[in-house]
């Protein structure tokens, strides 16, 4: 499946972006990304199978207009998928402690990349497709959110933003999806977009994301993720858009 990234700046502007993402096909899985409007800040989500088993995804919000960013989005993608495809190859790896290591070194490539402190919020994950399970850190990101037969439970922080401290860390827990479940992340902007009219001074919150995601159908990860912008919305029709709006799930069919 095609992911929807876009990139839009003025035609006067020289820039280059970060490649455009195809998510890989994963046996008994589905996984998309959607973003709405226009590319102003630093959303930037990727995808790649890095073993027979394994596919790498993330999402990352790095500070700043994207415009002034792109150097720094094409420095990050570059590690995320080169040294992550190293890391994560061999069948026999720690899974946990790879995904430290890939964490390590986006953070310090941004911090090189930007010459100096640069926050980047960041959820990366890998999903294993004959255990069913998926090695996450949350570094600084909105919580993830898991949906099972159970209800929805959040996938919080492990670590500070990316891009920071040149020696910081994140933990890297792995949690076991069963058929049917899925994983739900979205951007600052999301949560954060305003509502109108009655609403005005409002944000979406977290909370409506919840109650959108428990009452929304098992089905593809991209129908879910246009569900949760739709709803965001039609929750600010009307206010202007000051952050990037991206929603990506992954959904275990099988």
């Amino acid at each position: 499946m095609r992911s929807l990234f876009r990139s839009r700046v003025p035609d006067d502007t020289p820039t280059v972006g970060p490649d455009p993402t195809t998510f890989p096909r994963i046996d008994g899985a589905d996984l998309a990304a959607v973003f709405v409007g226009k590319r102003v800040a630093g959303d930037f989500y990727d995808s790649v199978r890095v073993s027979p088993e394994r596919v790498l995804f993330g999402l990352l919000d790095v500070a700043g207009r994207r415009v002034d960013n792109n150097a720094i989005l094409n420095a990050a993608q570059n590690v995320f998928r080169n040294f992550g495809t190293e890391l994560f190859s061999r069948p026999d790896i720690n899974e946990s402690e790879a995904m430290t290591e890939l964490n390590i070194r986006i953070n310090r490539t941004l911090i090189e990349s930007s010459s100096g402190v640069h926050s980047c919020p960041a959820f990366i994950g890998c999903y294993h497709e004959r255990f069913g399970t998926l090695c996450y850190t949350n570094a600084g990101h909105t919580p993830g959110l898991l949906r099972d037969s159970s209800g929805i439970a959040e996938l919080t922080s492990t670590g500070l933003p990316l891009g920071l401290f040149s020696h910081a860390t994140s933990d890297a827990p792995t949690v076991g999806l069963e058929k049917g479940a899925a994983v739900l992340l979205v951007s600052r902007g999301v949560i954060t977009c305003e509502g109108h009219h009655e609403r005005s001074g409002q944000e979406f919150g977290l909370d409506a994301v919840k109650q959108l995601f428990q009452a929304a159908p098992v089905g593809s990860a991209q129908a879910l993720c246009t569900a949760v912008l739709n709803a965001a919305g039609a929750f600010s029709a009307g206010t202007p858009s000051c952050d990037d709006r991206t929603a990506l799930a992954l959904v275990r069919t099988a």
